[in-house]
């Protein structure tokens, strides 16, 4: 019948193009590996995988935590987490990660100028991030938190493929224009079959530090609506708050400097 017909070509095409994926092939030394991404730029999504990382350290001092710092062309982890400097290599002439408030952390922006631009084509950030995975002395970690690039592109797919994700989480502000890309972003993570653990809504209030009004900036509960729309869960709500700013600014994170605060 056509039906029989039509199935067996879409299992014969589901075959051919397995054979073009790269095979899963686990980091050594890592247990699970937790994806942060946003799909849109500046919602927040590097100071938030900073504090998820050190948070995820805090709440169970046994467990070993690393960050990895997948943009290439924008690197902000070594700032975040006041770290400068070139990794030592080890005698197997892998990566040693810098560190600092115990979170073992690689980025580009070690091995380049903290003001130089990095001016390549595709292929070359696919060799670069396959490098910082790879050719890193990681130790034993029960958790390497990915910091990704905006976008769903090469780094995206590279590492989607080539390392198996425990899961996704995505970050968005309530705001329209964040919310299409965040979406793009969710369902870019489901054709790759990587979990999508939740959504993180960011900046979604502010308070006036005097008279304590609050004002939904970016609007309100648009994460909300897009997590219950795709069947997903409210990971957190963050506010707009300046403090968060501030620590992340000074590579003091707010997690770390002032755990007991509100934000």
């Amino acid at each position: 019948s056509s039906s029989s017909r039509d199935e067996a070509v879409r299992e014969r095409r589901a075959q051919v193009l397995s054979r073009g994926l790269p095979k899963q092939k686990p980091i050594e030394g890592v247990k699970q590996v937790v994806v942060l991404a946003s799909g849109k730029g500046g919602v927040g999504k590097s100071t938030t995988a900073v504090n998820i990382a050190l948070a995820l350290a805090a709440n169970d001092s046994k467990k070993e935590v690393g960050l990895l710092d997948a943009d290439i062309y924008g690197p902000s982890i070594p700032k975040m987490m006041n770290l400068k400097g070139n990794p030592e290599l080890t005698p197997k002439n892998l990566m040693r990660p810098l560190r600092n408030y115990g979170i073992a952390c690689m980025s580009m922006g070690f091995l380049i100028e903290e003001t130089a631009p990095v001016v390549w084509r595709g292929l070359m950030v696919m060799s670069a991030v396959e490098k910082l995975l790879r050719q890193v002395d990681w130790g034993q970690l029960d958790y390497l938190v990915i910091d990704m690039p905006p976008g769903t592109g090469d780094v995206q797919l590279s590492v989607s493929q080539n390392v198996p994700v425990a899961g996704a989480v995505i970050i968005s502000t309530p705001q329209d224009v964040a919310l299409l890309d965040a979406r793009k972003g969710v369902e870019m993570f489901r054709k790759v079959h990587v979990p999508v653990l939740g959504l993180v809504q960011n900046m979604s209030v502010f308070q006036c530090p005097k008279c304590k009004h609050e004002t939904h900036i970016f609007g309100a509960d648009g994460v909300r609506d897009l997590a219950k729309t795709l069947g997903l869960d409210i990971l957190g709500d963050i506010p707009l708050h300046v403090n968060i700013r501030e620590t992340c600014d000074s590579g003091q994170p707010v997690v770390i400097s002032q755990p007991q605060s509100d934000a």
